[in-house]
Order: C-alpha cells, then sequence, then structure tokens
C-alpha cells in the first residue's frame, strides 16, 4: 500500500473513531435500558480498562457490556497479577461526593471537644447497625458529626424522625435514642422528610448507615471506630 495511502487510512479511522463510539455507547445504552426497565436511570457509561467492555453504572452498581450489547458481565472484575479488585476501586470513586455541597442545616449536630475534624452520616432512626455505629462514634474525639436522618427502612421511621428533628437539641436527642432508646414527645414541627428521603435518593443510598468523610470518600454499613480514625486521618491529610 502507498505511503499517502496508508496515511489517508489511518486519518478516516482517526476521524471515525469517536463516531463509532458514541454509537456503540448509544447500542449499549439501548440494551441496558430495555434489561433494566424504564424507571431505572443509567448515570454513566464508559469504555472500561479492563476487558474490551463498556463500564454501565445503574443505581450506584456496575455491570459490563459488550459493544454489541449483547453481553453484560455481573460481578467485580479482579487484577490478579495486582491483587486488587478493580470494581470496588471504581465504585469508590463514583461514590465520592462534594462534602461541601452537603446541606448540613438538614442535619443533627453533635461535637465532640473542639470539632475539628468532620463527618457526616445518613442513618434510619430503626437501623440496628446505627445503633453499634453510634457507640464507635462515641469513642472519637475532636469531631463534630452531621446526621442526616433517612426513614427508609420502617413504617414507623418517618415517625421518629421527626420526633427527634424537632427536639429542641436534635444532636441530643439522636444520641438519646439511638444509644439510650429514649424518643422524645411526637414532633409538631415541619421536619424535612421528604427534602432528606430525596437526597438519599440523590446519593444512592438504599441502606443504612452510610458515611462520608470531608474528602468525599464514604462507608457504607457500620465501622468500628480504627477504620473511622483511618478514614478521618485520610480526609485530613487530603486538605493539605
Amino acid at each position: 500500500m502507498p505511503a499517502s495511502l496508508k496515511l489517508f487510512v489511518v486519518t478516516l479511522l482517526l476521524a471515525l473513531a469517536p463516531s463509532l463510539s458514541h454509537a456503540n455507547e448509544a447500542v449499549v445504552r439501548k440494551a441496558v435500558q430495555s434489561l433494566i426497565g424504564p424507571n431505572d436511570r443509567i448515570e454513566s457509561i464508559r469504555r472500561s480498562g479492563a476487558l474490551d467492555f463498556y463500564e454501565v453504572q445503574v443505581n450506584g452498581e456496575l455491570l459490563y457490556v459488550d459493544a454489541k450489547g449483547r453481553y453484560a458481565l455481573l460481578g467485580s472484575i479482579l487484577d490478579i497479577q495486582s491483587q486488587r479488585n478493580l470494581t470496588q476501586e471504581r465504585k469508590a470513586v463514583l461514590s465520592r461526593i462534594n462534602f461541601s455541597e452537603l446541606p448540613l442545616h438538614l442535619a443533627a449536630k453533635q461535637v465532640r471537644g473542639k470539632g475539628r475534624r468532620v463527618l457526616a452520616t445518613f442513618e434510619d432512626p430503626n437501623c440496628s447497625y446505627c445503633r453499634k455505629l453510634a457507640l464507635e462514634l462515641e469513642k472519637l474525639d475532636d469531631v463534630t458529626v452531621y446526621t442526616f436522618l433517612l426513614p427508609i427502612l420502617s413504617d414507623d421511621s418517618a415517625e421518629k424522625s421527626r420526633a427527634i428533628w424537632c427536639a429542641k437539641d436534635r444532636g441530643r436527642a439522636w444520641r438519646d435514642w439511638i444509644i439510650d432508646g429514649r424518643l422524645p414527645p411526637n414532633g409538631r414541627c415541619d421536619a424535612p422528610i421528604d427534602k432528606l428521603q430525596a437526597l438519599g435518593r440523590k446519593y444512592n443510598i438504599t441502606g443504612t448507615p452510610n458515611i462520608f468523610f470531608s474528602d468525599g470518600n464514604r462507608l457504607g454499613g457500620y465501622a468500628p471506630v480504627a477504620q473511622l480514625e483511618a478514614a478521618l486521618r485520610q480526609a485530613s491529610q487530603a486538605k493539605r
């Protein structure tokens, strides 16, 4: 093949590459949407670095789809050589938030010591693991804890959340309930339950507790104090 023709072919392929990529993304999107149904939202599609598949994020979960939209893989991709879970690492990146965008005025606030370190939790009043987490949070010092009441687990979760929100000291009311089981009288104020539930949906929170640190990293579920301390240290280092 003459050099001029080779150059023409290479140039043509480079020019077509973006349109072919977009075409494949459209095929993948259509295939996945037919698989998950109209009420679930595809959050992102990108070419996966591992395998020759597309990575598709749906409701905070990942699946891998071939370019023709025929085959889908569910589960984790493991790098055997480095012994890394690539899917979990990618999920951790995707689940990060901009902590400064959290509407902290919608949270119950507790300050221990000087409160220089900061974390936020999403918790349901009927969550047993939230009770375990509260005991671990009690062991932390120099921390401010913002608790977003997220009633998603039981029929009376919203009622209990409203009672805590309407208390004079919300942070104290939350602690009294989650640790000591003492609930304040039924709330008679305009509690922002709908806003809190919408916030939970925004961050794909389907279970409690969920913990966010000032660097945007998330821990899903109960965590012991050693893990909390490590995450707080990492968040503090990220600010420097």
